[in-house]
């Protein structure tokens, strides 16, 4: 199939670009608070698209197991491999054993995101970095006005100001913090999948194809679909071969702007995040 055209300057593109910003802002926000919603998950629909994650990823229907927290699964999770083991496996040349589901879902995902960005119109940040003029340096990084009033090209704000903002929110803002309150930090807690967290890239190509900046394969938008219903309906997840971990949303979520933040981001308080069984990460 072939790519649509590409355009470097999507500040080129119409309606004007002033317009599509502040459009792009309102499903950033919509997107931030999805990721940071405190209603309990719909369950229903979290295994429903769990379920057709693992068959993309060739994996028969899991046995799905409910948590309140991410410290409560734990001991659910204790044979699943880290992030360090994963990379080790791919490394490796002749890895032993058949792939956990893990890293046959990180396939799917890496594979889709590339396809996502296939359908942008425009050079899609995401995967080639987009720089100015014949010295190719990076467009300045400015607030969003002044990046409009010098023409930045309206991809790159896309990519600062939704991906990247919704990212800075959810990750350092969010996951990162959680997951090092876990007994045993971040390094020892085996690779998981955040549903709401995972916003960031989620949304942001959610919001391309609903400006009208990027057409995506029925495939690609199939899939994308499942995905953005796994978002907007559950919590942390973590795939075994016979059982899925899944963590219910949070029962209390505060947070604070990040200082002199551009894009509206935030980041969790002091003992700003508490779960339904009662645990809250220790304060940073």
């Amino acid at each position: 199939m072939t790519a649509p055209t590409r355009h470097d300057d999507a500040a080129s593109l119409s309606p004007a670009p002033r317009d599509l910003w502040r459009q792009a802002e309102v499903i950033r926000q919509e997107w931030l608070g999805y990721a940071l919603s405190t209603e309990p998950a719909d369950r229903p629909t979290t295994q429903r698209c769990l379920t057709a994650i693992y068959a993309r990823a060739g994996r028969h229907q899991p046995r799905f197991v409910w948590v309140d927290s991410p410290a409560a699964a734990l001991p659910l999770i204790r044979q699943l491999p880290t992030l360090g083991q994963l990379l080790q496996r791919v490394r490796d040349p002749a890895p032993a054993g058949p792939p956990p589901p893990a890293s046959d879902i990180a396939t799917v995902a890496s594979r889709l995101r590339a396809a996502l960005g296939d359908g942008v119109q425009h050079t899609d940040p995401e995967l080639s970095p987009v720089r100015r003029g014949r010295t190719r340096e990076p467009w300045p990084d400015l607030p969003p006005k002044d990046a409009l009033d010098r023409q930045v090209p309206l991809g790159v704000m896309l990519h600062r100001g939704v991906r990247n903002a919704l990212h800075r929110s959810l990750i350092p803002g969010f996951t990162q913090p959680v997951r090092a309150g876990l007994p045993g930090g971040d390094r020892q807690t085996p690779v998981c999948w955040y549903g709401q967290q995972d916003a960031f890239w989620v949304g942001y190509y959610d919001a391309l194809h609903r400006l009208g900046l990027a057409a995506y394969t029925a495939e690609a938008s199939d899939q994308l679909r499942t995905w953005t219903d796994l978002a907007r309906s559950g919590g942390w997840w973590w795939p075994g071969l016979d059982v899925c971990v899944v963590v219910e949303r949070p029962a209390v979520i505060r947070t604070e702007p990040v200082p002199g933040s551009w894009y509206d981001e935030v980041r969790l308080r002091p003992d700003g995040v508490g779960y339904r069984d009662g645990w809250r990460p220790p304060p940073c």
